[in-house]
């Protein structure tokens, strides 16, 4: 396949970002919303060098392609990657610049977004927002700082591609780290169909007919998806009716109802499925610091180590009040660092895939001794769990107390009946990004109130900033939002451009749940 390289000044002789301009104007039957911040303006810019640094590059190339992994025990499944499952991990140390080249050897166009940092608003890779996506046999330079230590990730932001196998950590390191740990041991979860049952755009095209089948409008709170008599399984096949992709009868009180739509036939950690896990090998007494990453597309997992006890230290990469925990629950796009002291013997880490009656594994070693069954669930699943909003931040990662210069009520809208997941009852129009977005001021204290009115979870993510959670909750970019409830989120609007905020859940999001959070020009 012929090479076609896009780089970041032919995009901007193309006129891209041009969603401050003409790309932006709003649909026919609605009001033009004001000129907004281009993409790549300079107020961008201003923002980017304001952000300083080391002056170090760390250059890295990842390549999109096609390839058949080795999920463990004899299961293989042919998907996309970035040449590894998980990809590899990227490690920056906070100040340097990385310098991502991202060659696409895929058969469609794909992107990198950078999920949970605060970088400049043009390589944030969202198309058609803030780039085009890099086309089949071309390129694309990505440039930013990595100012903030923590633990990130990267994948793509063009449809369901995030339910391949197309995710890798990225870890900025802190130099004047202040946690004392030995080892440090990266986790990745993920729900897996891709080369099983079918592929993730299969499995939205049925998830987008609706339980009945036929598609359509409906309600926001939509009963039936809750029927945990339906005969349904979480491992394959057809079940209460539905096509093989739908899952039926999967309920979490953690959740508050439904815990998941789509049947994911394996849960993997690390890239392995529990019946052949991997091994992290150690010694009695060291102590670990775990970064742990949910790159799931549907699923929230319950993660505990059988034996010991976890203290959380971060949450999406601030620091928070040290908590000692049993169990944690995890949300698609969060991520936690962890400290553990290992004990001698074998260990399983459990995943449990909230709700769902299935778990991914890995073994921790450190002496002698068998390995436990993979149907093994540590009594830690059912100790101490804390989820994200139990947590409180840091005193160094609060936000300072200041009264909201501007509100936006976000309501979380749709149901399972119809497929028609959305914001403030209205899908958002990729095609017309900028059509309604939610506007912000440079320098404005910002308040999102996520208020969810469907019957199931929805993990809430914002692209280019971090809030606070409640008054002195933790600091994050993904948040659980329960069915039912409000949960109140302020950010400091200090990064211009045009932000994505959307569900986390790959197919709630590509369906409609998503906005558009822009400064004005």
């Amino acid at each position: 396949m012929p090479e076609f390289t896009v780089n970041r000044r032919s995009l901007l002789l193309a006129g891209l970002g041009a969603a401050g301009a003409g790309l932006l104007a709003a649909c026919s039957d609605s009001p033009a919303p004001p000129p907004l911040v281009d993409p790549s303006g300079s107020p961008v810019a201003r923002a980017e060098a304001a952000r300083g640094g080391t002056g170090r590059e760390r250059p890295v190339t990842v390549t999109a392609t096609a390839d058949t992994v080795d999920l463990g025990g004899g299961t293989t499944a042919r998907t996309w990657t970035f040449g590894s499952l998980p990809g590899t991990p990227v490690r920056t140390t906070a100040g340097d610049t990385l310098v991502a080249t991202l060659n696409n050897h895929l058969p469609d166009p794909t992107s990198l977004h950078w999920h949970g940092l605060a970088l400049r608003n043009d390589m944030d890779g969202v198309p058609p927002v803030t780039m085009r996506p890099v086309p089949p046999g071309g390129s694309f330079t990505y440039r930013f700082v990595t100012d903030r230590p923590g633990t990130y990730w990267f994948h793509p932001h063009v449809g369901v591609q995030l339910d391949r196998g197309l995710y890798a950590p990225l870890i900025v390191e802190d130099p004047g780290e202040p946690l004392g740990y030995d080892e440090e041991w990266v986790v990745v979860l993920d729900d897996w169909l891709d080369g099983v049952t079918g592929t993730p755009d299969q499995a939205f095209a049925e998830l987008r007919k609706g339980m009945g089948g036929g598609g359509g409008s409906g309600g926001h709170n939509m009963p039936g998806h809750n029927m945990a008599g339906s005969g349904g399984s979480s491992t394959g096949g057809k079940g209460g009716g539905a096509g093989s992709f739908m899952l039926m009868g999967a309920t979490s009180a953690l959740l508050g109802g439904d815990a998941g739509d789509v049947r994911h036939p394996h849960h993997l950690v690390n890239g392995r499925i529990a019946d052949d896990p991997e091994v992290y090998r150690s010694a009695p007494g060291r102590r670990v610091r775990l970064r742990i990453v949910n790159a799931g597309a549907d699923t929230a997992y319950r993660l505990a180590l059988g034996g010991h006890r976890l203290t959380v230290t971060h949450t999406d990469g601030f620091p928070v009040r040290h908590e000692e925990v049993d169990a944690l629950l995890v949300g698609m796009g969060e991520r936690y660092d962890v400290l553990v002291t290992l004990q001698d013997g074998v260990f399983p880490l459990t995943a449990l895939a909230e709700g769902k009656e299935a778990a991914g594994r890995a073994l921790v070693r450190t002496g002698t001794g068998e390995a436990p069954a993979a149907a093994f669930r540590p009594a830690e699943l059912n100790g101490r769990l804390l989820a994200a909003t139990d947590l409180r931040a840091a005193e160094e990662a609060g936000l300072p107390k200041r009264a909201p210069d501007r509100t936006h009520r976000i309501e979380l809208t749709g149901g399972m009946a119809a497929y028609d997941w959305a914001l403030n009852g209205r899908p958002f129009d990729m095609a017309d990004p900028a059509a309604r977005p939610f506007l912000v001021g440079d320098g404005e204290r910002v308040r999102l109130e996520f208020v969810n009115r469907t019957d199931m979870w929805h993990p809430m993510h914002l692209h280019g900033h971090t809030f606070q959670v409640g008054d002195d909750g933790p600091r994050k970019d993904t948040v659980i939002v329960l069915p039912g409830r409000t949960l109140v989120c302020d950010f400091e609007a200090d990064n211009p451009g045009q932000w994505m905020t959307h569900c986390h859940n790959a197919y709630h999001g590509e369906a409609g749940m998503m906005g558009l959070l822009a400064y004005r020009a």
